[in-house]
Formats: structure tokens, C-alpha cells, sequence
């Protein structure tokens, strides 16, 4: 048997769902299809510059393979595998609180299904593999920046403990490919390049909406039920795995369970400083997965109005502080597409209820080990954590450094407890304290006697929610670094990982790789890559704010 033929593939969603009829490959409307059946466009010259050996692994791919000529024609999209039977998925959207109509593939190709040793079905998605009926004129190509940005966040995120898709590779096509990255009329050739994703599933809120909206109850119908035996199969009776029609109760709930996912999965981006940038409905998962990795950022100096998004720069509706009320908004528009299969408002609305629940309890539990506490107490520390978070807003204070600085602070500080806030104003130890944090502040003349007389204030009474738990310090420190990241994929680390691989260097793609595979624990000869964001990026392009295109 040849290696090419011990690595067969599957494809249960073209098999077990109703395809386009049209095989032509043009962009127009399709109509009561899941998915339309397309190849991948054949480039000049795939070379795989970089791939993740964990998903590797998860795969059961062999080294040999993915390091030779065959991955580089597959994952690049000349060639196709054993039992890989591409196909673009039909799916609709809310973009920007509006609706848009048909959306779909139009940039991604699915390439089958791996069944790996554990019986996992893992799909392997090729992002920017050429024009699919869903590119909507475009040309359905990525480059090089937007696809080691896919690539890096992927794999950095599943570290952090962040429920996502994952990326198998990184090609370089050997093309160019012409993009206006600011959208002011100045397009430029850019190295073409292709993400391989992986996920058990990339389908999203959308794929109901589209089918909803055109009124194609039999469609909906069928992608719910294959969705549910498929990815939910606990919430399905064996007996009734192969039956034809599942129950209102059971769609109920598989409904309840997504809101929760989503809830699970925002708490997270919440926790780590992520800003998604491009909220809308076809970018949800239906399995609570972080998916489409367009113009994201994490949060450097805290600020709960600030999105990555140039697209969102004036509404802001994607911005930090926004995405849980988006995410509920988003549920709320798949319980729109729902309804007419299920029809059952009292019970959709009361699984919205629970989604803002389950974030409340997340968020709440989350904090409270951000904090080194041992439970949240609602009573005390939802004034403390406000307070907080009004400090870090009031200057420009590093989220992530802030954190890990808070964890090492002692507290058993010598200021004393008793003493009126006028007196520490100008106190050695209360310098003393504000100094530990100089590290997080990207300028220091903003702290002023105010600032240093509030945070006293504030840690002082950190200091005794922490004494009143009668946690040490050592286990403080443990419990709040296991969820405080001390890397993440800064905007501008991303954006010099893009300058170097542009020129030809993919060496800091992998070190980041490396360092972002352990982004809890100090890594040594590492600490550039744990500092905050320098003067000189930030304005600039790629390591601030990006467009739709990055």
C-alpha cells in the first residue's frame, strides 16, 4: 500500500446532505443545498513553511509526510487524496447587525474528513485554495500576513485553553496575489498563501440562517438533525440515531447547548484579552469553537472599547467590552433560524436566559481565579473587580503584565491598613507597590497622586479578600498564573513573524510556535517575547488595527 493510500479520508457531510446540482464553478445563489462541490485551484509552486506537530499528531499523519512533496501538492491544493471529496458549504450571516443574504465558502475549501486512531473526524479546511460559487466576484486567494495570522492564533489558542479550530499548515503558493489592504484604492502584490484549519466541524450560526430566511424548512430540517446525530450525539437515544425526524425537545435541547458553548467560549476571550474583531453570524461555530481568524488582536493596554477591526473603528460593535452581549445577540439570531422547525419561543428565550447565566457564573468563576481567589463572593467582589478594572482603564495599563505582576506582589505588604489614604499618598511603600507595576504602564507620567492613592486604596482591600480566604502567597501565585498567560500572540510580535516570512526568513513563525505552546509558564531567554507592545507599533499597520483583508 502506498502512504498516499493508508491516509484515506471521509466526507459524511457530502454524503448524508443535499448538494448543489449545478457542478459548474461560477459565483451566483444556490438554492437548497448545503454545499457545493468544488476543487481546489491549482498553484505555482506549494511549499509547506510551516506546520503544527501537535496536530500532526492528532491527525496521525506521519513526519515523513507532512515534510514532503505530497503534503506541499495536497495542502496546497494541487492534488487530492483517497476518499477527499471537496466541497464549499452554503451558508448566510448577519454582518455588522445587518442581514447580507448568502454568504458562504468563499474563500475556504473542505477537503474530507480524517478519522485519526481515537475515532475522531478531524476536517481539513483549506483557506484561500481559489474561487468557489460563494466568492461573490472575489478571487478566493489569501496572503502570506493573513494566513500566518490564521496559523499562529490558531495553534496559540488551543494552548491558552481557548476553545478553537485548529491549523495544520502554512503554505506559500509560489503566486501573487493583488490586495488593498487599507481599502483606499492602492492595491499591491502580495505573496499568495494557503491555511490548512482543522476542526470536527466549520459549521456555523449561518448555515441555519440561510435556509430560514428562504423559507427552506426541509433543508433547515435536515442540517439540524444531521448536526445534532453528527457533533451532539449525546443529546440523541441509539435507539433513535437513525430515525428520521428528531424531537422539539431534542432540538431544545441542542439549542440550550450551544448558547452554553458560546457563553464558555466568550468567558475565555474575556480571560486571555482576546478581541474577535468580526463577530458576525457566519463567524459563530456551531460547537463553541473560536473560528475565522481575520482581524483579531488581544488587548495590551486595557480597554474595553477597542476592536481590531478598521471596518468597526466608528461603531465599535465588536470591541472587547462588547462580545458577550454580541455573542447572546448572535444566539439570538440562531434561535430566529430555528424557530421554524422547532417552534417553541418560551423555551428558545429561556436558553438565552441561560446563556447570560452561564456567562455570569464563567466570568465571575474566571475572575476569581485571575485574582488568586478561592470563590467568587458576588457581596464583596463585584465592587472589588469594577474598581479594578477602572484602574487599569484610567491609565494605559498592559492586561496580560498587570496580572502576572499582581500574582508576585506579596501581601504582606508593609502598608498599614489603618492608615488614612491622605498619609499613603506620598508613603515609600505605597511608591514601593506602584513601582512592582511600572512593568505594565505604558507611560509613566500618567500616574499621578490620585492614581497611586486609588490603587493603594484598591490593594488594600485585595490585601484582606485575600487575607479572609487565608490563601499564602505561593498558592496565590500558582492558582492565578495557571489562568494569566504570560505570552500571547501580540499584535506586533504577529506582524514581525509577517515581515520576516515575507522576506523569505519562516524561522519566527516556529519560535513563536515554540513559545506560545507553554504561554503560562516563564520561559527562559524568552522575555522579549513577554513584554509589552513598543512605541514604535503603535499606529502601525498590522500591529494596532486591521482590515477585513488581514
Amino acid at each position: 500500500m502506498t502512504l498516499s493510500a493508508s491516509l484515506g479520508f471521509e466526507n459524511r457531510f457530502v454524503d448524508l446532505l443535499p448538494g448543489d446540482k449545478e457542478s459548474k464553478n461560477f459565483c451566483r445563489q444556490v438554492f437548497d443545498a448545503c454545499y457545493s462541490k468544488v476543487k481546489p485551484t491549482p498553484v505555482a509552486d506549494p511549499k509547506v513553511v510551516a506546520y503544527s506537530q501537535e496536530v500532526v499528531e492528532l491527525l496521525d499523519l506521519p513526519e515523513s509526510w507532512i515534510t514532503g512533496k505530497e503534503a506541499a501538492e495536497t495542502l496546497g491544493g494541487n492534488r487530492l487524496m483517497p476518499g477527499m471529496d471537496p466541497y464549499a458549504m452554503c451558508y448566510g450571516g448577519h454582518q455588522f447587525g445587518n442581514w447580507a443574504g448568502q454568504l458562504g465558502d468563499g474563500r475556504a475549501i473542505n477537503l474530507g474528513e480524517r478519522v485519526n486512531s481515537h475515532g475522531q473526524r478531524w476536517v481539513l479546511q483549506l483557506k484561500g485554495s481559489g474561487v468557489t460559487p460563494y466568492s461573490r466576484h472575489a478571487d478566493g486567494l489569501a496572503v502570506l500576513r493573513s494566513s500566518v495570522r490564521e496559523f499562529l492564533c490558531s495553534e496559540a489558542m488551543y494552548h491558552l485553553g481557548v476553545p478553537t479550530t485548529r491549523a495544520l499548515s502554512l503554505v506559500l503558493t509560489g503566486d501573487q496575489v493583488t490586495r488593498d489592504m487599507f481599502y483606499d484604492g492602492n492595491p499591491e502584490r502580495e505573496p499568495g498563501a494557503i491555511a490548512c484549519r482543522v476542526a470536527p466541524s466549520f459549521v456555523r450560526f449561518g448555515n441555519f440562517e440561510i435556509f430560514a430566511a428562504r423559507q427552506d424548512t426541509a433543508t433547515l430540517r435536515k442540517l439540524m438533525d444531521f448536526t445534532i446525530r453528527e457533533y451532539f450525539p449525546h443529546l440523541v437515544a441509539t435507539s433513535k440515531m437513525q430515525a428520521d425526524l428528531l424531537s422539539a425537545e431534542t432540538y431544545l435541547r441542542w439549542f440550550d447547548e450551544v448558547c452554553r458553548r458560546t457563553a464558555e467560549m466568550v468567558v475565555h476571550w474575556m480571560r486571555v484579552g482576546f478581541v474577535h474583531g468580526v463577530m458576525n453570524t457566519d463567524n459563530m461555530s456551531i460547537l463553541g469553537l473560536t473560528i475565522d481568524y481575520g482581524p483579531y488582536g488581544w488587548l495590551e493596554d486595557y480597554d474595553p472599547t477597542w476592536t481590531p477591526n478598521t471596518t468597526d473603528a466608528s461603531g465599535r460593535r465588536y470591541c472587547y467590552g462588547q462580545q458577550p452581549q454580541i455573542a447572546m445577540w448572535n444566539c439570538a439570531q440562531l434561535a430566529n433560524a430555528i424557530w421554524p422547525v422547532v417552534q417553541r419561543e418560551d423555551s428558545l428565550r429561556e436558553s438565552l436566559k441561560n446563556y447570560s447565566e452561564t456567562f455570569e457564573t464563567g466570568w465571575q468563576t474566571m475572575m476569581a481565579g485571575k485574582l488568586g481567589l478561592r470563590k467568587f463572593d458576588v457581596g464583596v467582589d463585584e465592587s472589588l473587580v469594577e474598581e479594578l478594572l477602572k484602574l487599569l482603564n484610567a491609565i494605559e495599563t498592559d492586561m496580560t503584565l498587570f496580572y502576572r505582576q499582581l500574582a508576585s506582589l506579596p501581601v504582606e505588604s508593609n502598608l498599614d491598613r489603618n492608615r488614612s489614604s491622605e498619609a499613603t499618598d506620598t508613603d515609600g511603600e505605597l511608591d514601593s507597590m506602584v513601582s512592582h507595576f511600572s512593568v505594565a504602564f505604558y507611560d509613566q507620567r500618567q500616574i499621578s497622586i490620585s492614581f497611586k492613592s486609588q490603587m493603594g486604596q484598591w490593594f488594600q482591600k485585595y490585601r484582606d479578600r485575600i487575607l479572609r480566604d487565608g490563601t499564602d502567597d505561593a498558592t496565590r501565585q500558582s492558582t492565578m498564573n495557571r489562568v494569566n498567560p504570560i505570552y500571547v500572540l501580540r499584535n506586533y510580535l504577529a506582524q514581525q513573524a509577517i515581515d520576516k516570512s515575507e522576506r523569505g526568513d519562516h524561522s519566527m513563525i516556529y519560535e513563536l510556535l515554540d513559545v506560545l505552546r507553554n504561554p503560562y509558564q516563564i520561559q527562559e531567554n524568552r522575555e522579549i517575547f513577554a513584554e509589552k507592545r513598543p512605541e514604535w507599533a503603535r499606529n502601525r499597520a498590522g500591529c494596532s488595527m486591521l482590515s477585513c483583508s488581514s
